[in-house]
């Protein structure tokens, strides 16, 4: 045989060596489903720097995360340096809203002794205190990871967030699509119900209250979401698609198999902030725990109502998620994702300023969402009055996810948002469940640096005085762009 037959014998050996290698392999969940041409992802990625600086973009173009947003995340997750070499790439007068942090003369000093990652950072305030629910409690962590459906994500992206959770001592919402084995990994939940009341449902789709007591008292279920609407497509309810729905995801929602599983846009159970906030107690009552809303932002007379509704302490919910219209979904209408509902800041200072007037904003905790799992972004929420944030796409990034914007199509490459086993087996829950948790360890760390920077000693201690907003060559305090008062936002923490 001549020896270029052996040279390439020799090649397809190695590259079958290399096959067998990565699909063993978990440290890459890429590789473990595109074998050998999985590299050229690294490959492109190594050569990255050098090849922008002639070709595409740059490092802050990309959307809606960012190449240098994604470096921090990826790097936070995997134990590595997230520092930045060479000084800031960004255009400050050529980035609308950018956010600047003002550091004091003389920031606070550290907790005596101890690793920045075990310092506690726990709530500001007792969630469902205020209230006196019956297993109210403050949240160990500021930071937590946001609602996203088994169905919308896969079976072991699910299981990694919620060892994650359990990691690093935050909760996990279970999203909308019901309470699975996979949620129950160790972590603390917060069970969502949407409009189809997938887990604790009747025949008709209505409220099963029984079966809703049941589930809290069988598990680790810490407070009750009741989801209006989400950020990025208020008004349009959600859908998972036929392809997603199968026997498995069927028999914990209660519906067809191989149909599109509807959310309706109204909820069966209210349809005004006064018959929301009899359903709300209701649940309370017959649970013990806390119980809150998610919702986009946008008509001021729904606010204006839940807090006027609120005022006389009879009634009220005992958190709210604001979603900004930058949350993230598996798909939505175009018009919806980028023209319906408030972005979060602007939606947070609506929402917030209806209860301030009627001086009762403290007696909610107020949670932020909608792309937020970024320091800058964090603390920006906290100074608008938020006392935790919840991450959703940057704690998928965290076990795998790249940005691929296939979440709809069920051919996530990275097995995170697909219910295909090939792909889904690249995750491995071990070693993505461990890169979730220091990714919200380092998030949290750093919202604690950025707070103590600003001479705050907890980050809902930071004011809007400590923040301004850059337009162009002009500086615009925070309270005075959207219209609130600093000490409305600021709480005592205890």
């Amino acid at each position: 045989m001549a020896a270029g037959w052996w040279v390439l014998i020799g090649i397809g050996a190695l590259l079958v060596l290399l096959a067998i290698y990565d699909v063993l392999q978990r440290r890459h969940s890429i590789l473990r489903v595109f074998p050998v041409v999985g590299h050229l992802r690294f490959i492109l990625e190594a050569f990255g720097p050098e090849l922008r600086q002639y070709i595409v973009t740059s490092n802050d173009d990309e959307r809606p995360f960012s190449r240098n947003a994604r470096r921090w995340i990826y790097a936070s997750s995997k134990h590595q340096n997230s520092s930045f070499a060479f000084g800031t790439d960004a255009e400050f007068e050529r980035t609308p809203g950018y956010v600047i942090i003002s550091p004091a003369a003389f920031p606070a000093p550290p907790p005596p002794g101890g690793d920045p990652d075990d310092w506690p950072l726990q709530s500001a305030k007792v969630l469902g205190g205020p209230r006196e629910r019956e297993k109210a409690f403050r949240p160990a962590s500021v930071v937590n990871i946001s609602g996203m459906s088994f169905g919308a994500l896969s079976a072991r992206a699910v299981e990694s967030l919620n060892a994650g959770a359990a990691l690093a001592g935050c909760m996990q919402t279970t999203g909308e699509g019901g309470l699975t084995p996979y949620h129950l990994q160790g972590g603390d939940l917060v069970m969502q119900f949407g409009s189809g009341w997938f887990g604790a449902r009747d025949s008709r789709g209505r409220l099963d209250l029984p079966r809703l007591v049941d589930l809290v008292h069988e598990h680790p279920i810490r407070a009750v979401e009741l989801k209006l609407s989400q950020g990025a497509k208020p008004g349009v309810g959600g859908m998972l698609p036929g392809s997603k729905v199968t026997p498995e995801i069927a028999a914990i929602r209660g519906v067809e198999v191989g149909q599109p599983c509807e959310s309706p846009p109204c909820n069966p159970e209210f349809g005004s902030a006064d018959e929301l906030l009899d359903v709300v107690e209701r649940i309370a009552d017959a649970t013990g725990v806390p119980v809150g809303i998610k919702s986009a932002v946008g008509e001021v007379a729904f606010w204006n109502d839940l807090a006027r509704l609120m005022e006389d302490g009879s009634r009220g919910v005992d958190f709210i998620t604001i979603d900004g219209g930058e949350g993230g979904t598996g798909s939505g209408p175009l018009a919806f994702v980028d023209h319906v509902g408030l972005p979060y800041r602007l939606g947070q200072a609506r929402a917030l300023r209806a209860f301030a007037e009627r001086g009762i904003q403290h007696e909610v905790t107020w949670i932020g969402s909608g792309r937020l799992g970024l320091p800058e972004e964090a603390i920006m929420a906290f100074a608008l009055g938020a006392d935790m944030v919840n991450v959703g796409r940057e704690a998928m990034m965290s076990i795998g996810c790249i940005q691929a914007q296939r979440c709809h199509t069920g051919h996530c490459p990275s097995g995170v948002a697909t219910q295909s086993r090939w792909r889904q087996r690249g995750i491995d829950p071990t070693l993505k469940s461990a890169r979730a948790a220091s990714y919200i360890i380092a998030l949290r760390r750093e919202v604690t640096r950025l707070a103590r920077a600003t001479g705050a000693a907890h980050p809902s201690q930071v004011s809007l005085d400590d923040i301004e907003v850059l337009e162009g060559d002009v500086l615009t305090p925070v309270a005075q762009r959207f219209g609130i008062y600093p000490d409305w936002a600021v709480p005592v923490v205890i």
